[in-house]
């Protein structure tokens, strides 16, 4: 599958006004889209950062249900966003546990790695750190998303509550340095968000 975040952050005091159009009228416009998969909505309400991230069956289904996003995201985020970042990926490894719910916790790792690197960075999380991940309390799903292209990547992995994910650090942290060291990747950013909604169908 195919992905598209949307990174924004803004005034964590109207952060919820742009939740409440993401999934009102944003999700119907996604939904309305061929291709579509499922899509989420995570925020940080402290600093007043969220992450929408939508699925997408192929790249083209992606790209095509952009052109109708872009003339849109400005309306639905307003008036909270200050920045807002889109990125397109490669949804190169997906493993779900159980079910995620709202209130749950999502952390995010963010990598840079030579490009001619990413089917082993894929092939070092699904085999090293998936197995890894498993062992811990609350998991409910982990995805590895990559940009090939740019060398830049992305791995998600969520918890079904708070207390879960807190739990979960020290051991994600050795998981995280092992998996660096045999894919070859630098770690450049770990932010961890609430989980407001998550539906992915399948893969």
């Amino acid at each position: 599958m195919f992905v598209r975040t949307v990174y924004t952050t803004g005034d964590p005091a109207k952060v919820d006004t742009a939740i409440r159009a993401l999934n009102a009228q944003g999700r119907e416009l996604l939904e309305e889209r061929p291709g579509y998969r499922g899509s989420g909505v995570f925020v940080d309400r402290e600093l007043g950062k969220l992450l929408a991230v939508s699925w997408w069956e192929t790249e083209e289904a992606r790209r095509n249900s952009d052109e109708v996003m872009r003339e849109r995201r400005g309306s639905l985020l307003e008036p909270f966003a200050a920045t807002t970042a889109v990125d397109n990926y490669e949804a190169m490894v997906f493993h779900s546990v159980r079910p995620p719910q709202a209130g749950g916790g999502l952390r995010i790792t963010r990598l840079e790695f030579d490009p001619a690197d990413a089917d082993l960075l894929a092939e070092t999380f699904r085999a090293s750190v998936v197995p890894r991940l498993e062992t811990l309390h609350g998991l409910a799903r982990t995805a590895l998303f990559v940009d090939r292209e740019r060398g830049r990547g992305m791995t998600g992995t969520l918890f079904v509550d708070r207390e879960s994910l807190a739990a979960s650090r020290s051991a994600q942290a050795s998981a995280r340095h092992e998996g660096a060291a045999k894919a070859h990747v630098t770690v450049v950013a770990l932010e961890e968000f609430e989980v407001v909604f998550t539906d992915v169908r399948g893969t």
